[in-house]
């Protein structure tokens, strides 16, 4: 979850890692802090709360300049959120300063035989051991990078770690295992972080870290090896958007730009799509045609909003594909030993391409021989590399914790999926595939269109502010939705909100209406899914007897809900199975408004962090 970078340059190093951390806050907000190399010595400062509180102290004092320094930026594991807890930490000596992101889950062990030897240990962290078994190694063989691969070698669990030493003060070492770390490769300067958004604004070329490396970082060199010393082979791409796609642009908030960016995200990850010869491409498939016709099952994983992704995209996989989906909580999905084989597809589906739960289901799902299709928002990412094909949703960034563009692209990307396989398996012809992907490409006027008809929501969010539940009701794609929608007001607003398939209302769900709750209802196309249109209006008299006040996000033109729609959101006519990409937007606009006016911090909701790499 945290957020880490480390500078060596001619630049001054605290500058340049301070503007860093401002980027990777919404990795963690729990505490920040820093430490430089300069004057032969080693100087930190580490406080509790948001980065500001530390930019405040390091105002009122002051750290001296130099070219060398690390930062890091808290979401609490181990140990409370407090100015001791907070990274970096150092050895008793001082001389060693370090920052982590992960669990080191055989620190207790490790603290133990350090107290042994005399280290004096201060914090409730996991973290502490690493400096001070840093120390230790480093004394014995003068060589940060040596140290490294040392300590490495004795810790379990996942982890990315970046270091400095007094005694080595040119060089920045960085180990990573199970948890992001990449490099930023400069002109006379280089850059560790967790996320590329940290150097974006000096360079956007970058180099892939694979598992079970350390890396060396001088301003003008860049070694990198795995935990024995080997020279390991590293991967170099180029970053595809600029620091002003990390900005507000004028914005109150990243997650009101990222909601206004989703046509473009949609266009974006359909660009291209076609081939010369009328196929549908993907961006890297390792895997050959003849396999992915011998697949009888799909399993998607993941976690969270992406979990509603696949959740869709069952539906859109068995009716295009005719082959059986399941969709399955990442979080869960190893534990319950599930039937797998080389005939079997497992979708990963992450934004950041660094979820530790569903990097673990990936991992395990190959362990059984399954092929791992990944869709992931982010170049270099651990998934898309341990997996047998990838495609890329071309976000950009998405800073805002709660989840907007990422989710509709993910969408899009589980569309194509599902197109791409009914075309290898011959369950959906070439223009079937053609016009379908015209409808998708559609998509991005029709969002575009419902962003400008967002103010009615705004309003009706404001007046629900002092309201302590909402309930979400949906049928078929719809029920999906309803669940993202309780999720963004969940995370957002702090409020209670729960999502539930509308045919389920009468077996238990119904007794939770009372008189002015507010219920969302999302109804299905009267024109695709006739049937279900006319039960989920059947639900809404239900719920509308029983004094609910009813919010209805319906197609246009659907007069049937307009007798029992208490507030009417209109939405542009698609498709059944695209209706998610248009439905969705409103409620993350409604669950946006409404914690505003409850007064809360939209981009950083407390406790939650953007990218979960811990299990």
């Amino acid at each position: 979850m945290c957020g880490i970078i480390g500078y060596a340059g001619g630049q001054p190093a605290l500058d340049v890692v301070l503007a860093g951390l401002r980027r990777l806050e919404y990795r963690g907000y729990d505490s920040a802090g820093v430490a430089v190399l300069a004057d032969g010595g080693l100087a930190a400062a580490k406080k509790a709360g948001k980065l500001a509180n530390l930019e405040k102290e390091l105002a009122d004092r002051p750290l001296p300049t130099g070219p060398t320094a690390i930062g890091h930026t808290r979401w609490a594991t181990h140990g409370a959120p407090t100015d001791a807890n907070a990274h970096p930490h150092l050895d008793n000596a001082g001389r060693v300063a370090v920052v982590h992101n992960g669990i080191i889950e055989n620190f207790a062990a490790l603290r133990a035989e350090l107290a042994e030897r005399g280290h004096e240990l201060t914090s409730q962290t996991d973290t502490e051991v690493v400096a001070h078994l840093l120390a230790e190694s480093f004394s014995a063989c003068g060589d940060l990078g040596e140290a490294m691969r040392q300590v490495c070698r004795l810790m379990a669990g996942a982890f990315t770690l970046v270091a400095v030493s007094v005694d080595d003060p040119e060089v920045v070492v960085g180990a990573r295992r199970n948890s992001p770390l990449v490099v930023g490769l400069g002109d006379g300067e280089n850059f560790l972080a967790s996320d590329v958004a940290a150097f974006i604004e000096h360079t956007r070329d970058a180099l892939e870290l694979g598992q079970d490396q350390v890396v060396e970082l001088r301003r003008d060199a860049v070694t990198v090896t795995d935990f024995d010393g080997v020279a390991a082979e590293v991967r170099a791409y180029h970053v595809d958007w600029d620091v002003s796609a990390a900005e507000k642009s004028g914005y109150d908030y990243f997650m009101l730009k990222e909601i206004a960016e989703q046509p473009k995200a949609v266009a974006d990850t359909l660009l291209g799509r076609i081939g010369a010869d009328g196929a549908l491409t993907l961006d890297e498939v390792r895997l050959p045609a003849a396999e992915l016709r011998e697949i009888d099952k799909v399993v998607m994983v993941a976690c969270g909003t992406a979990y509603h992704a696949g959740l869709i995209a069952k539906y859109a996989i068995e009716h295009w594909t005719r082959t059986p989906c399941e969709t399955e909580l990442a979080s869960e999905f190893r534990y319950r030993d599930p039937i797998l084989d080389s005939r079997t597809l497992v979708i990963a589906v992450s934004q950041s391409g660094e979820t530790m739960d569903t990097l673990m289901a990936l991992r395990h799902a190959r362990e059984q021989g399954a092929k791992v299709l990944a869709i992931c928002n982010t170049n270099g990412s651990t998934i898309p590399r341990e997996s047998d094909a990838v495609l890329y949703t071309h976000a950009g960034p998405e800073v805002a914790v709660a989840s907007t563009k990422a989710f509709l692209t993910q969408l899009v990307a589980c569309y194509l999926v599902a197109l791409y396989l009914g075309q290898v398996r011959g369950t959906k012809w070439g223009d079937e595939v053609i016009a379908a992907i015209r409808e998708l490409s559609a998509i991005s006027t029709q969002v575009e269109e419902v962003l400008t008809t967002m103010e009615p929501v705004r309003e009706l969010a404001r007046s629900l502010a002092d309201k302590e539940t909402v309930l979400f009701l949906g049928r078929h794609v719809g029920y999906p939705v309803a669940l993202e929608g309780a999720l963004k007001l969940k995370e957002l607003a702090y409020m209670h909100a729960e999502g539930f398939a509308a045919g389920e209302l009468k077996h238990g769900p119904i007794a939770l209406i009372e008189e002015d709750v507010p219920v969302v209802v999302v109804v299905p196309s009267p024109r695709g899914r006739s049937v279900l249109h006319d039960k989920i209006v059947s639900n809404i008299q239900e719920i509308r007897a029983r004094g609910a006040r009813t919010i209805v996000i319906a197609e246009r033109g659907d007069t049937a809900v307009l007798p029992y729609a208490d507030h009417l959101i209109e939405v542009p006519r698609t498709p059944v199975l695209l209706q998610p990409l248009v439905a969705t937007v409103p409620l993350q606009v409604f669950a946006c408004e409404l914690a505003t006016a409850r007064g809360n911090e939209v981009d950083q909701p407390r406790n939650l962090a953007k990218s979960v790499t811990v299990e």
